[in-house]
């Protein structure tokens, strides 16, 4: 059982920058395979970024490409989401989770376990 937390969310305006960091407890997380997901009023819940184990891969939604990064720091337990030049169509909640294993498009159901979302509202 893996216990996720995320923490960072807040208010910022277009073009700023916000770093979401997830903890987590229960099992070490070098184990897992992490990511992040959003999910904003109304739509579904959509992958935003993936990072591997040993974090020599890592995947990007073409919308947060060359903007986000997402890095993990596995002797910390921690997973992070570093969001530069944001934009209004980020605002949602973001999601940090962990899979065993993902298919080459990265899908929710690939993911076990899930924290309970942090807000991202960014204004224009």
């Amino acid at each position: 059982q893996v216990q996720l937390v995320e923490s960072g969310g807040g208010l910022v305006q277009a073009g700023g920058s916000l770093r979401l960091s997830c903890a987590a407890s229960g099992r070490t997380l070098d184990t897992y395979i992490m990511g992040w997901f959003r999910q904003a009023g109304g739509k579904e819940r959509e992958f935003v970024a993936l990072i591997v184990r040993t974090s020599t891969t890592t995947i990007y939604a073409d919308s947060v490409k060359g903007r986000f990064t997402i890095s993990r720091d596995n002797a910390k337990n921690m997973l992070y989401l570093q969001m530069d030049n944001v934009k209004p169509g980020d605002t949602a909640v973001y999601y940090c989770a962990c899979a065993s294993g993902v298919r080459r498009t990265p899908v929710a159901d690939d993911f076990n376990y899930w924290g309970q979302g942090t807000q991202v509202t960014v204004s224009s």
